[in-house]
């Protein structure tokens, strides 16, 4: 018995020692992969006109340090990748859209680690929306009971947003942020192997990497040769900034269903609130010759709260106007090895709803999620095929955003048509309602709901809603044909919309082979 006892107590000392020796190589061996890598990646040497890390290696070129590409640069570097970020300018930026970011937005920078980044910019909370029309006005809060207490909307500067995001991703230090210009791709046989670029002196370079996203927003010069872009400028926005004017409902973004078409107004700091006016087609009044001006004063001015009204005046007559043309643009890519697109290069939409920023960040966190499994991103062909998935997984954020933005542009619009007038009534009523009435769109509108089959539901429900206003409590000829004309107009919204971002992909996307795709394994 005691000699089965030592027998064990022998055999039990052999193998403690045997898994203490293990341990210790494996982490020998762990912490001198982890400063190899860490020296790899800290710094990038030019040879002969070659941007390269010091062994040669980088795994992605990011071109454009926007909200997408500083997202995504912090975002690959924190997953261990070597990235080189390239950006035209990386001053901070002065935009006038950018600026609101909506709930859902929120809960991906969360889930992408960047929450911080709104922190310490003034950013100022954001719950719902307050809506105008004809003197009425209805307020339309964000469905945020279930979530923690810190969850919200954010508007802010969007400079003051994107140089947080900048900063934080070069803290990493596989992370390398440059100032220069992309001029073109590097294709070879198809594939691309990175691009070519001119830095701050003038200098003509290149810089390799197995993948190479491009990022540089809605005047990409780069995206022609990766999708087929079909860009449309339905309005364009006048910009101004009101100061010290207190909103009606603080807290809120306000739309003013104006006539020609929206009004918008949000706070993006403690004393400073944006003023958006739409005004349709691509052409605007001049601001040189003081035409801006007058418009703004006469045609504007008066459909704006009355609260409000001096502040606005005096923001005009202070005269920092500004134009930027609203674009849409449908996703429509090209597969192609070696590349891919992200953010407004890829895909745009009206920013009414103020949904670009949630659709960018959705967009990350799908491509990290399908990166993570891959150690080696240099089988181009195989890794364009197993990241076609990308462009179905994201359907139901993107295109739930994307094709209420375009409705509730056209629908919120003012129209001589008599089926159009009532569309928009029906609208600013069944908003009104309360309940799910207006906490379903409202998740919708705020990426917490990204469901295309509960968009569509309301959206008809609406122009039902509209019809039965009409026939009630008599109907007559004239009213069933409005009637009539009002399904049929909500159907000529909604449905090119749909057609463009693909019904399959946006309703069906179980059916969609992509949707299946494995990491591929080396072998």
């Amino acid at each position: 018995m005691v000699d089965q006892y030592a027998l064990g107590w022998i055999l039990a000392s052999l193998l403690a020692l045997l898994t203490f020796y293990n341990l210790v190589v494996k982490n020998k061996n762990r912490n001198s992969s982890l400063e190899n890598t860490t020296e790899c990646v800290t710094s990038l040497a030019t040879t002969n006109g070659e941007c390269r890390s010091k062994n040669g290696v980088v795994d992605v070129i990011i071109v454009g340090a926007g909200v997408a590409g500083s997202a995504l640069a912090h975002t690959l570097g924190k997953d261990g990748r070597r990235v080189h970020v390239i950006e035209r300018d990386l001053t901070e930026p002065d935009r006038i859209v950018g600026e609101l970011l909506q709930p859902g937005g929120y809960l991906k920078l969360i889930e992408l680690g960047l929450e911080d980044c709104v922190e310490k910019i003034d950013a100022q909370r954001v719950f719902g929306y307050a809506l105008f029309k004809d003197g009425k006005d209805t307020r339309l809060s964000y469905p945020l009971e279930k979530f923690h207490s810190d969850v919200s909307g954010r508007s802010f500067h969007n400079g003051r947003f994107i140089q947080r995001m900048r900063d934080k991703a070069a803290t990493l230090p596989n992370v390398q942020l440059e100032q220069g210009t992309v001029t073109s791709l590097l294709e070879e046989n198809g594939t691309v192997k990175g691009v070519q670029y001119k830095n701050t002196t003038g200098q003509e370079l290149k810089a390799f990497a197995p993948l190479t996203i491009v990022c540089d927003g809605c005047f990409s010069n780069l995206r022609r040769s990766l999708c087929d872009p079909k860009v449309d400028v339905p309005s364009c926005f006048v910009g101004l900034v009101l100061e010290n004017c207190n909103l009606p409902h603080a807290n809120h973004g306000h739309v003013i269903l104006a006539d020609p078409s929206p009004i918008l107004f949000y706070q993006i700091s403690s004393t400073e609130v944006r003023c958006l006016v739409d005004v349709p087609g691509q052409k605007v009044p001049s601001i040189s010759n003081g035409e801006m001006a007058k418009y703004l004063k006469t045609v504007v001015a008066p459909q704006v709260p009355p609260q409000i009204q001096d502040s606005f005046i005096a923001a005009i007559d202070k005269g920092n106007i500004r134009t930027m043309p609203n674009r849409s643009m449908p996703a429509a890519p090209h597969p192609t090895p070696g590349a891919l697109l992200m953010g407004d290069a890829f895909n745009m939409r009206h920013p009414l709803t103020g949904g670009g920023m949630t659709v960018a960040l959705a967009d990350i966190a799908v491509l990290r999620n399908l990166l993570r499994p891959l150690l080696d991103l240099n089988d181009a062909p195989t890794l364009c095929k197993y990241l076609e998935s990308f462009y179905t997984l994201r359907k139901p954020v993107a295109s739930t955003i994307n094709t209420l933005a375009g409705a509730l542009y056209k629908v919120f619009c003012a129209s001589p048509d008599q089926a159009r007038k009532e569309m928009r009534e029906a609208c600013f009523d069944y908003l009104s309602l309360g309940g799910i009435f207006s906490t379903g769109p409202v998740s919708l509108l705020s990426g917490l709901n990204p469901r295309p089959l509960s968009l569509v539901l309301h959206f008809f429900a609406v122009a039902i809603f509209g019809v039965g206003r009409l026939l009630l409590p008599f109907p007559s000829p004239k009213r069933i044909w409005i009637g009539a004309r009002l399904i049929s107009s909500a159907s000529g919204i909604i449905f090119p919309i749909i057609k463009a971002e693909g019904v399959r992909q946006m309703f069906f996307p179980a059916t969609v082979p992509a949707y299946y795709r494995a990491p591929p394994v080396k072998h």
